[in-house]
This record gives C-alpha cells, structure tokens and sequence, in this order.
C-alpha cells in the first residue's frame, strides 16, 4: 500500500501525462491552496489536497464526450447540467476519483461533484476546494480577486456568499446558462449570511433568471 506522499506523486504523474499543461498547472495550484486553506480552518490536510489535485480530472474530455461518459456509467443528468455542460466534469470527475484513482472518502468525493456549481449546506471541504478553485494563485481573470483571496481565509460562508454572487452576475452578464444547483447555492449563502439590503427590510433583492 503506497503512503500518502508516494499516492501524491503517483497521481500527480497520471494527471500530468492526460491532462494539458495549463490545466495541470492549475490543479497543482488549486491542492496547494486548499492545503493552506485546511491549516486556516484546521481540516485534514491530506484529503484537502487530494481533493484539489483530483478536482478537474475529467476536465480531459469535451462536453458532448463528458455527457456520454456519465450516461455509459448511469450518473443521472439534470436539465440545467444539460444546458449549462461545463459543469459536468465535476460529476463525471467524482466518478473517475472514486473508480479510476481508489478514493472512498466521502468528504473528497462530495466536493469534487459540487466543486462547478456549489450547492445548500456545503461540508467544509466543499467550501475549501469551491473557493481555491476561484482564488488560487495562478487566476487573475475573476473580479476583485484580492477581496476574495482575503476573504477565504477570514469566512468560508462570506467568501461563498460573494463568489457566488460574482460568478452569477458574471454568467448573466455573458448570457451563458445557469445551473440551477448554482442559484440554490447562493440563496442558501445568501441566507446564511444574513446579506441584507442596507434600505429595507428583506434580503438582498438579486435576481439570476
């Protein structure tokens, strides 16, 4: 049985010889930042980078190629992954983690599927590997990347609350499909989180039709 460092390298080698340079790159990137995210909340440091390592390993195959793959292993797809498929890779990469790469471990598993879209009531390592996807350090496309980054490591559910917020305005903005699972996250944040609109009484009035 491998220990941890030899599973780590092992991994890293396979990812290395499928995935493109820029996209192992930033999975690379991403396990590092959930690592230092799990020091900051105190989260198991070896499941926090796997997690990060193993998030984009379907990211391999194209849309319609994903949507096959998850019909050949009977993975139910919703309408919104349908309209919105670049989120699929996240479901499809949960099968390949558990199947191709031996992880059983729940907690890893669960925010890989959810890593594209979030979703109500997120674990912690949910939390972690949604928010270093968004702000590790080779990013430097997203809005107020800075305000993020410093947000992570002060509140998980804050920074959740405003990243999804962004990247809803975002996808609206470019008129790109929305996965319902997405808006679900965000109310739940957005409730959690107590963001009331400064004038009134309600919370935040944001619309993502």
């Amino acid at each position: 049985m491998l220990n941890i460092d030899e599973q780590i390298f092992t991994y890293r080698k396979q990812l290395k010889s499928k995935l493109d340079p820029m996209r192992y790159e930033h999975s690379l990137s991403v396990s590092y930042t959930c690592m230092a995210l799990a020091m900051r909340y105190e989260y198991d440091l070896r499941r926090a980078e796997l997690a990060g390592l193993l998030h984009d390993c379907a990211k391999r195959y194209g849309d319609n190629e994903l949507i096959m793959k998850c019909q050949k292993h009977k993975l139910p797809l919703t309408e919104g992954e349908l309209k919105a498929p670049a989120v699929i890779h996240a479901k499809y990469g949960a099968w390949m983690a558990e199947h191709k790469f031996g992880i059983h471990e729940e907690d890893i598993l669960s925010a890989i599927r959810c890593h594209t879209t979030g979703k109500p009531q997120m674990g912690t390592l949910d939390k972690i590997l949604y928010l270093a996807d968004y702000i590790e350090p080779r990013r430097n496309k997203a809005a107020n990347l800075a305000q993020m980054r410093y947000l992570a490591f002060q509140d998980l559910d804050q920074a959740m609350y405003e990243v999804l917020l962004g990247t809803l305005t975002y996808l609206k903005k470019k008129n790109t499909g929305i996965d319902p699972a997405t808006r679900q996250a965000f109310e739940y944040f957005q409730e959690k989180c107590g963001r009331e609109n400064p004038n009134s009484s309600k919370k935040e009035d944001v619309t993502f039709a």
